[in-house]
């Protein structure tokens, strides 16, 4: 199986055989979801309610029953007491265990991902062997401390110090720690200081034990908008001691385990937000079609189709692309496996070089979320925003995925911005196709109507013209800014725009074909729907930000020059008629009374 690069995905057409689809679970994969899905339904569903009210002992009590069926360790190596599964059942799981309820979802991603995965790729043997198999069966619960009053985004920015003691055998740790998840039960902390005036930060283990607090306080449980039993507290350290040998990492590389954390921490919130969005398109297509007015289930109005079509197909794209990614994140790490590379460098490295992948999968996972939830509201109309159903919780619990793991707004500036650090440093071979589209925008256009004899033949056309797209406008602004481009944010979040939409319309296309292929047309009438519905937003977009991108940095010929060359990219030739594919993809939500896609 061929394996594109991070970011290649722009200057390649990846073949739809080469790409992982929910489909392709295997059996062990599938008998876990199932497992999952029963244990979410049996003691997390029904009980909603105590998330709602704050019981952060239900959380906890939740996340010991998780260790205990192994849920804890999925990609943890079995010698540290994990089960060794690859990046995919990693994500599997966390989709599963985090559709109901937004707390448990924090709580989980928390522990298993920042909480946990940095000993496991950055410790020494001994820290491994000392920490992970409290950490995986859940006996012990971990947090990250990164973030700071002054240091959010900028998390290179923190002031809380490490000050080595003379007798050279512990650091001292004073400072302040803010929204940190878990760290009401947590036994562990990952907590990141400056040793004098380093200019990274470094990385320590710090236990963590109330009835010998080790000049450790906690604040008060925040009152947030959302995830009401997700544990979130301020943490102050007064000369906390910490012994020499739970530095994690070397002084100084404190900055590049967090960013790497990051990464990881973002594809996997991307699938924390995926069951929600089943769970809660499944819950309106149920209200739909019980709820009558005007002597008619509300399902039959063409307005609340509208809804359910855009929902249950932000869910569907929001899942092709992230099991894509993470079949690559897998692919790479078995690869650098097999050449020799330790686990921890593999996983690193592997997850590193999809980082691209990662922060758009977090931005479009998260605001799909948000728009679920938010369009569930208003199809349960005055009862969506009553405590009493599910949509009021499940809106304020979508809220913090647009925040964390990086905002969105730096996710977007990260997204370009790492693809164009590529380009300069040689390993993606940007220039050359940028240099192509240009050429081809001076060349006279062909007005032939291509004979489409295959389902996507159109589309993968268009897909095609909006690589171009991206390129031309990317290719440009690099050329008239050169390296003050990164100043320009506002043009860099309008080709961060078009960067995600194509992956991610590309990844559903890719999906559908396969499932295609291994079934036939007409079983997936409306998988074809929702792809070719998804892509007409992603053209129309494309043109919107290509245009606000273009009239931002270029003026007369040139100008004119880009926005004919956009009208010529973002063209149909036979455009889809998208009310026709609303309605079909609603009319099988609506039959089938749930997502079932």
């Amino acid at each position: 199986m061929e394996t594109i690069k991070g970011g290649e995905f722009l200057i390649k057409e990846t073949q739809s055989e080469n790409i992982f689809i929910t489909e392709d679970f295997s059996e062990e994969q599938q008998m876990m979801r199932d497992s999952i899905k029963e244990f979410i339904d049996k003691e997390v569903w029904p009980y909603k309610e105590r998330f709602e009210k704050s019981d952060y002992a239900f959380t906890e009590e939740i996340m010991v029953k998780a260790g205990e069926m192994g849920l804890l360790g999925i990609s943890v190596p079995e010698e540290y007491g994990g089960m060794g599964m690859g990046f995919v059942s990693t994500m599997l799981v966390c989709d599963y265990i985090s559709g109901a309820t937004g707390s448990l979802a924090t709580a989980y991603g928390a522990h298993t991902g920042i909480g946990t995965m940095p000993i496991v790729l950055y410790g020494t043997e001994e820290q491994k062997q000392k920490y992970i198999p409290k950490l995986v069966s859940g006996e012990w619960f971990g947090s990250y401390c990164l973030t700071e009053p002054g240091a959010g985004s900028d998390a290179n920015s923190g002031k809380t110090k490490a000050t080595l003691t003379e007798d050279g055998k512990h650091y001292l740790i004073n400072g302040q720690k803010m929204w940190i998840s878990n760290a009401g039960f947590c036994n562990l902390m990952i907590v990141f200081a400056r040793i004098e005036n380093d200019k990274n930060i470094t990385a320590f283990i710090v236990e963590y034990d109330a009835d010998a607090p080790n000049g450790i306080t906690m604040g008060e449980e925040e009152q947030k908008l959302g995830i009401k039993a997700s544990s979130t507290r301020q943490v102050f350290y007064n000369d906390t001691k910490v012994p020499v040998e739970n530095m994690l990492s070397e002084r100084g590389k404190g900055f590049k385990i967090a960013m790497n954390s990051l990464n990881v921490g973002r594809i996997k919130l991307a699938a924390a937000c995926l069951d929600a969005c089943r769970r809660f398109t499944t819950a309106s297509i149920a209200y739909a079609n019980e709820r009558h007015q005007f002597k008619r289930a509300i399902a039959s109005f063409g307005a609340i189709q509208y809804k359910l079509a855009e929902m249950a197909t932000k869910t569907f794209v929001t899942e092709s692309g992230s099991y894509r990614a993470a079949k690559d994140i897998q692919n790479k790490i078995d690869e650098l496996i097999a050449s020799g590379k330790p686990h921890q460098e593999a996983e690193l490295k592997g997850v590193e070089e999809y980082a691209i992948e990662c922060a758009i999968l977090k931005v479009y996972a998260s605001e799909t979320a948000q728009f679920v939830t938010d369009e569930g509201i208003q199809i349960f109309g005055g009862m969506g925003f009553s405590k009493d159903t599910p949509m009021e919780s499940a809106w304020r619990d979508a809220r913090i995925g647009r925040i964390y793991e990086g905002t969105n707004e730096i996710n977007r500036l990260l997204s370009v911005g790492m693809l164009l650090k590529k380009a300069f440093k040689g390993e993606l071979d940007l220039m050359t196709p940028a240099m192509a589209v240009a050429n081809d925008l001076m060349s006279i256009p062909s007005f032939e109507v291509p004979e489409n004899t295959h389902v996507f033949s159109q589309e993968k056309e268009i897909i095609g013209n909006l690589k171009k797209t991206f390129l031309m406008i990317a290719g440009k602004a690099v050329e008239n800014y050169g390296m003050e481009l990164e100043e320009q944010q506002q043009l860099i979040l309008s080709a961060a725009e078009i960067l995600i939409e194509i992956y991610m319309a590309e990844s559903t296309l890719l999906k559908t074909e396969k499932l295609i292929q291994q079934t036939s047309i007409e079983a997936c009438e409306s998988q074809i729907a929702m792809t070719k519905l998804n892509l007409f937003h992603a053209t129309e977009k494309t043109n919107n930000k290509g245009k606000e991108a273009i009239v931002s940095f270029a003026e007369g010929d040139e100008q004119r020059m880009l926005l004919m060359g956009l009208k010529r990219f973002t063209k149909y030739n036979n455009p889809p008629n998208v009310i026709a594919l609303r309605k079909q993809i609603a009319l099988k939500l609506i039959d089938k009374n749930a997502y079932c896609f």
